[in-house]
């Protein structure tokens, strides 16, 4: 998660709020489907996780969840 940059943490962010939904999230982000199916390929290359896929989506998103809350709390740990 650490290596990702903004605009694709923000891609991720869209396509978790699009139901994990290549062509409607790439309507929302103003860009071509194939941009958008190139950018997820980027990912699994970069984390080993296919975001189309709902198990691998889980798994990332409890990982966001954690690091947002380890950020808000880093005292703690």
């Amino acid at each position: 998660i650490e290596s990702l940059d903004q605009e694709t943490l923000f891609t991720i962010q869209k396509f978790f709020e699009n139901n994990l939904n290549v062509s409607e999230t790439s309507r929302k982000l103003f860009v071509h489907r194939n941009t958008l199916v190139y950018r997820l390929e980027k990912i699994k290359k970069l984390t080993g996780l296919d975001l189309r896929e709902f198990e691998d989506a889980i798994v990332f998103k409890v990982a966001l969840m954690v690091k947002k809350y380890l950020t808000a709390n880093p005292t703690k740990y």
